[in-house]
């Protein structure tokens, strides 16, 4: 029986898996962990051979091999999926090795105990990761395309609202650590650690049991080159459509610099401004609740004006953050900076993914495969976003330097887009 699209109860049930995972995404590795960790690492870490890496540098890094391995799998896994019929699958796999590792982090607590809070953020940042194709792939199928921005928009208001809750408990519990039966504040944010995975496992049941059920297939051996050879079949399809590589090329280099600082904004100030952990956790949360109106904003913006132009007044905004990123120095600064991040964070975000639908062939059956190609895009260029940030941070001693390099990639994108039409491709098949 085929899936009834633009049923309330299925896209409700989808959008919570926005909401279980994207308390990792806000409270780990944008609020409590990083400054965490900066706060537990030594300046400088011997990372063997003689070479020794800024912490900034080495959180960034982490960033990006997570990204680069789940980058190098995803093709083979969502290939397999859409082949096999085992979305949901992996979508539980994923999301069980990340909510675990995440509650790992509380064994990370000493300078000695570094490399658990390393392996642990690696590993709990490749499960976040490797859910989202998955989750993404869905839209496609529980959405007509009018209904592709709301439903998109939809997903990320839940994230940023169920996100924010778990992080105003948290920001109580390190705040009122007493009161909570904790020693110290740090063992309060160690607990935290331990609520987001919870958190996380638990409320993506929500989605795994009202999404329709795999229905798999049997595998031959093949199918282990299969992910590889879809995605190959969808970069030919994509290639052949201008409108699609130019804005594929443009999302590449904002996206780089969108997670860039999404990633490492509390780093930068706790760094660069030694913002106390509870500003710090005050400013992230500053930030959601403006992310909230921001990607509701985005929606009617596009109504009205169109994807382009919506991501054209983004994009402006993203470049004029990272200038005056260079020069902040006051805590007001950074809370009104905090708050246009926030105001773009999470527009551009679905904005990103609902234009990218409307580039697809219609009706066509590889929706994996193709946002697949879509989702290896996503983390090559955090990949990369994410090392050029830690590079320039190595090499000129600061933040500061990093933060201005990521405006060259805003600007890029804008050129990029003033040649981009929003249209679908011919109606081809990958096969």
């Amino acid at each position: 029986m085929p899936l009834l699209k633009n049923d309330k109860r299925t896209i409700t049930a989808w959008a919570f898996f926005d909401w279980a995972n994207s308390a990792y995404a806000l409270v780990i590795t944008v609020a409590i962990f990083p400054p965490y960790f900066l706060g537990i690492a030594p300046d400088l870490v011997d990372i063997g051979g003689g070479l020794q890496l800024r912490d900034e540098t080495l959180e960034a890094w982490c960033i990006s091999l997570a990204y680069l391995i789940i980058a190098l799998l995803s093709p083979f896994l969502s290939g397999l999926a859409d082949y096999g019929g085992k979305k949901k699958r992996f979508m539980r796999f994923f999301t069980f090795i990340g909510s675990l590792a995440c509650i790992s982090l509380f064994f990370f607590q000493t300078p000695e105990s570094l490399w658990i809070g390393v392996f642990g953020f690696v590993l709990a940042t490749i499960g976040f990761a490797g859910g989202i194709v998955f989750y993404n792939a869905y839209l496609p199928d529980i959405a007509t395309e009018d209904r592709y921005d709301a439903v998109s928009a939809k997903g990320f208001i839940y994230g940023f609202t169920g996100s924010v809750i778990l992080l105003v408990v948290n920001l109580a519990m390190v705040l009122n650590y007493e009161a909570f039966g904790f020693s110290t504040d740090t063992a309060a944010i160690r607990w935290a650690f331990v609520t987001v995975g919870v958190w996380w496992l638990l409320f993506a049941q929500i989605p795994f049991r009202r999404l329709p059920a795999d229905s798999p297939k049997p595998l031959p051996l093949s199918a282990l080159r299969k992910g590889y050879q879809e995605l190959a079949k969808a970069y030919r399809v994509v290639r052949k459509s201008r409108n699609t590589t130019l804005f594929l090329l443009a999302f590449f280099c904002y996206n780089a610099g969108v997670q860039a600082i999404l990633f490492l904004a509390s780093s930068f100030a706790d760094k660069e401004m030694k913002m106390e952990k509870s500003k710090l956790i005050g400013l992230v949360l500053i930030l959601q609740l403006v992310a909230i109106v921001g990607a509701y904003l985005s929606s009617r913006l596009s109504e009205k004006r169109g994807n382009r132009a919506s991501l054209f007044v983004m994009l402006s905004i993203w470049t004029a953050i990272c200038l005056l990123g260079y020069s902040v120095r006051t805590e007001t600064e950074v809370f009104l900076l905090g708050g246009a991040i926030g105001l773009v964070m999470g527009g551009i975000q679905a904005l990103s993914r609902s234009t990218y639908a409307k580039f697809l062939p219609e009706n066509t059956q590889e929706t994996t495969s193709f946002f697949s190609f879509y989702d290896v895009m996503d983390k090559t260029s955090t990949v990369f976003g994410t090392l050029v940030f830690g590079l320039v941070a190595q090499l000129y001693g600061g933040m500061r330097s990093s933060v201005l390099s990521l405006s060259v990639l805003f600007v890029i994108s804008l050129i990029l887009l003033m040649w981009v039409r929003v249209r679908r491709m011919d109606n081809v098949s990958l096969t």
